[in-house]
């Protein structure tokens, strides 16, 4: 039985690989983005465009879009990547990776919860670098805090959503080859996206709340 799956930042990298395999398994995909992108246009997908997700009015605009629409998958994808150092520090792109890292995937299913029904899934494609105890590097600030704001935040909602029988996935893609990476990383954002899927079909109320690597590893806190 197809679905109905939401993903956002859908244009290009992971999104783009995870809307192409949704909807080459013939699911209904909701592709939010900012600006689509020619290969999102070559997708059989429903696009929608001009999406801030850091503007409240956006989210308005995006839950009357989808007022009507039960979702079966809400995969939260978009995320932003700085680099601050202690001797090169930041403010402002540490609050804009909050923003739109931490802050705007929970705005995001807040917004939707209505459409969320008994058995939906909701994804955060997150970071280990979120993870405190992962930390041996230092240095990334703004990006390490904020997935740690978001793993948190998820974790929240796990519990929140487990009494509506909503289970929430927070997943690290690995150290994927994508525009954000500037192309370095391990594996290529179709390989990553294929893992993703597949923990993502493997969901549900027994491993809501826990946080894994793409390849199926638990990660630490």
């Amino acid at each position: 039985m197809s679905k109905t799956v939401l993903i956002t930042g859908a244009n290009r990298g992971i999104g783009l690989q995870m809307t192409r395999i949704f909807a080459e398994r013939g699911d209904n995909v909701f592709a939010i983005c900012r600006q689509r992108s020619t290969e999102l246009d070559n997708l059989p997908v429903n696009i929608i465009e001009g999406i801030e997700l850091t503007d409240h009015k956006s989210l308005l605009k995006l839950q009357q879009k989808l007022n009507s629409v039960t979702i079966d998958i809400l995969i939260n994808n978009a995320g932003i990547l700085r680099d601050e150092t202690l001797d090169d520090f930041n403010n402002k792109t540490i609050v804009d990776q909050f923003m739109i890292n931490a802050l705007a995937p929970l705005n995001v299913v807040q917004m939707l919860q209505q459409q969320l029904q008994p058995g939906a899934k909701v994804a955060f494609i997150t970071s280990r670098m979120g993870s405190i105890t992962d930390n041996s590097s230092g240095g990334r600030y703004g990006y390490r805090m904020s997935k740690a704001a978001l793993n948190a935040g998820a974790v929240s909602l796990a519990n929140d959503l487990r009494t509506h029988q909503v289970s929430v996935g927070i997943f690290h893609p690995g150290y994927v080859q994508t525009q954000m990476t500037q192309g370095r990383g391990d594996i290529s954002s179709d390989q990553a996206a294929s893992r993703l899927v597949g923990l993502i079909d493997a969901l549900s109320l027994t491993n809501t709340g826990c946080f894994f690597h793409s390849n199926g590893e638990p990660l630490p806190w």
